[in-house]
């Protein structure tokens, strides 16, 4: 564990000591995966590109048990490669799944929800005769991309948030001819070690620092540690601790955000939804609402570089534009929004009318009720002047 532990320290620059020690224990998890209960998600997530996401899955492809890169896998194919002994999945690039141009991955999506827990079988149609067929979805997973990952993934993962090495920070080069046997030897080792521990491991019930889905994700990884000995059962606790409660703070941050674009979609709705608000009057706007925490953010208030900072994931920036006096002015345009809108803070939907209800047109105060317009089709249903039936 040590040995492994410092060797993935080479190759990749972790954002803390806990997170080099937690990728450790799940590299070694997925050596006793039929053991387990739960099957830990890994989230390799960071701001941008370059912060070193596909080196560490590059790391974890010679080090787990039966590595499947699944960049460009079917479904289908990960249906069927799962049973008893199931692979370990290695996800690049996966905005390509949860992203907004994620197409037909549903059922890649779904398999990877369910996947944590055994016995969350997806049940399909399947073989020559049609037969419903229940196919296991129980497999680790680690999942690398640009920004967060949905909240159904995040909170059943460990997660790595990943950043640019600073200048100074050296690791070394990842080439085949040397870092992969390298690596295949210490996986090899882990297997010899822990494969016939599989059955200790499944009679374990570890003390954990943490409760509810916290507990389930992190505990094959204390297990392991408890199965180590040495300074692995402590240090596994304490990575435990501190990742979560950093999970609870980036949780706590991700909330506010999302207050913050509802409180600004407001803003622009009390000024007749302008094409673009000057940012100290949109800050003015926000502060000035008591029950919001604007006015108490930070050491004096929101201020135009909190609201900038708040709004850079999102994609939304001010920029110079001209008002109709003539005068240009630092401004948040309106369409910035609309899909951050759509996304995190959706409109509710109205209900739809019950079949058979009536859907009454409201009078207008001091004027009569409009007749409709136009004539009604006339001839038998079906008829050429009836609606077309869709298909």
């Amino acid at each position: 564990m040590d040995e492994l532990r410092a060797a993935i320290g080479r190759y990749v620059v972790l954002p803390s000591e806990e997170a080099l020690t937690a990728v450790t224990l799940w590299v070694a998890a997925s050596h006793i995966q039929p053991a387990l209960q739960h099957a830990p998600r890994l989230a390799v997530v960071g701001p941008t590109k370059g912060c070193g996401k596909s080196r560490v899955l590059d790391v974890l492809h010679e080090t787990v048990h039966k590595p499947m890169m699944t960049v460009n896998t079917s479904p289908a194919v990960v249906f069927r490669v799962i049973g008893e002994d199931p692979p370990t999945l290695l996800v690049d690039e996966a905005d390509t799944i949860f992203g907004p141009k994620a197409g037909d991955k549903e059922d890649l999506r779904g398999l990877l929800n369910a996947g944590h827990q055994r016995n969350r079988p997806a049940w399909r149609i399947s073989g020559p005769e049609h037969k419903a067929t229940a196919f296991p979805t129980f497999a680790m997973a680690a999942l690398a991309g640009i920004g967060d990952l949905p909240d159904t993934i995040m909170d059943r993962a460990v997660v790595l948030r990943m950043q640019k090495r600073k200048p100074g920070e050296r690791i070394a080069p990842f080439r085949s001819r040397y870092s992969v046997p390298e690596l295949n030897a210490l996986r090899d080792r882990l297997t010899a070690w822990l494969a016939p521990l599989r059955s200790t491991a499944e009679g374990l019930v570890p003390q954990m620092p943490v409760e509810d889905r916290a507990a389930d994700t992190w505990e094959p990884l204390v297990i392991v540690a408890d199965l180590a000995g040495g300074h692995w059962p402590s240090r596994a606790r304490a990575a435990c601790l501190a990742m979560t409660r950093n999970e609870v703070v980036q949780d706590e941050q991700t909330t506010l955000k999302t207050r913050l674009l509802r409180d600004i979609r407001r803003v622009f709705e009390q000024q007749g939804d302008q094409e673009a608000l000057r940012s100290h009057d949109l800050l003015a706007a926000l502060i000035q609402d008591a029950e919001a925490p604007w006015a108490e953010y930070g050491t004096r208030g929101l201020n135009a570089y909190h609201l900038a900072n708040l709004l850079r994931d999102f994609g939304i920036s001010p920029a110079n534009h001209r008002f109709e006096n003539g005068r240009q002015a630092k401004a948040y345009a309106r369409n910035q929004f609309l899909d951050a809108w759509a996304r995190y803070c959706p409109d509710p939907v109205p209900p739809a009318p019950a079949a058979g209800e009536t859907v009454v047109a409201r009078r207008v105060q001091g004027k009569p009720l409009t007749p409709p317009t136009g004539t009604l089709p006339i001839g038998p249903p079906g008829g050429p002047a009836s609606p077309r039936p869709t298909r």
